[in-house]
């Protein structure tokens, strides 16, 4: 079985609670036994999360070998410059790690997306931009490190597609999950 979650805010992509923390856990969710989050989102990111009760389907679509695209859409603090743009695209140092090059773009209209729950903090002299920033890796907390080495940190970060299968096709709402079709699921692996 393969499912798509529209895992909102404030969510860990786990079924557990982890000491101290307030997030709440994928077991609020009702999903079925047995499966578990195809990689993950911090609790503080939304959008496209698969789970899945089948082995072997987590290295399969997480190793960069594969290629399997992620796309994220980014609302960043300022207006990078074109510069800012190409250093992100090529690659750039996080902690001990060089990111594998990016296809980063801006989102200009910024995109139509349900409010989050507690809004994104607005500053009136401070402007915010939208991207998108489409990876084949996935460190931990990647996108955010890496729009804050170009000096722009990210404000709200939510992951619009995995593969072919996006967030828009799925029509789901934040906090509703569904199988996936046949479909729907060599989507995810192209």
């Amino acid at each position: 079985m393969l499912i798509a979650l529209n895992k909102p805010y404030g969510l860990l992509s786990q079924f557990t609670h982890e000491s101290g923390s307030s997030w709440g856990t994928l077991a609020e969710l009702r999903l079925p036994k047995g499966v578990y989050a195809l990689g993950r989102l911090d609790a503080d990111s939304e959008g496209l999360l698969l789970l899945s009760d089948e082995a072997g389907l987590n290295s399969r679509l997480l190793n960069p070998d594969q290629g399997h695209r992620r796309e994220y859409w980014v609302q960043v603090e300022r207006v990078p410059t074109d510069e800012a743009l190409q250093q992100l695209a090529a690659g750039v140092k996080i902690g001990d790690h060089q990111t594998l090059p990016c296809a980063v773009r801006r989102l200009d209209p910024a995109p139509t997306l349900p409010p989050r729950e507690p809004p994104v903090r607005f500053r009136k002299t401070v402007p915010d931009s939208w991207l998108s920033l489409e990876l084949t890796e996935g460190k931990n907390r990647q996108v955010r490190r890496m729009t804050a080495a170009i000096g722009h940190p990210t404000l709200r970060l939510i992951r619009v597609r995995i593969g072919e299968l996006t967030l828009e096709s799925l029509a789901l709402k934040p906090g509703k999950w569904r199988e996936l079709t046949m479909a729907e699921r060599t989507a995810v692996f192209l």
